[in-house]
């Protein structure tokens, strides 16, 4: 799925560090780091539209991969991550005072 596709009601699921949060993200997205997944799958809704979102796409794959093998299968991964989200002049979020950037 590529950034335009996004729908407008779809579950964001940014699964970034917390700095790479904290310096940008999808304004409407919900933070869950990669790493914290597995404990925190309830959180995750297993329906509707979840988009899993990363730096460029790979990490997000993988979870996209974890959860379908756990049962969801209303996930999707946001082809060209959060690079490709602000290439296509989606909108930005910063948590640090500074303009939201993708590091």
């Amino acid at each position: 799925m590529t950034a335009a596709e996004v729908p407008a009601d779809a579950y964001l699921l940014d699964v970034r560090e917390a700095d790479e949060w904290t310096a940008g993200h999808a304004p409407d997205a919900h933070h869950l780091p990669m790493m914290e997944i597995p404990a925190r799958m309830s959180e995750i809704p297993s329906d509707g539209d979840v988009v899993v979102v990363c730096r460029s796409g790979g990490r997000s794959a993988q979870v996209v991969g974890y959860l379908m093998n756990n049962g969801w299968d209303n996930v999707r991964n946001l082809d060209g991550g959060m690079r490709d989200w602000a290439a296509a002049g989606r909108p930005l979020a910063s948590e640090d005072g500074h303009q939201a950037r993708v590091i």
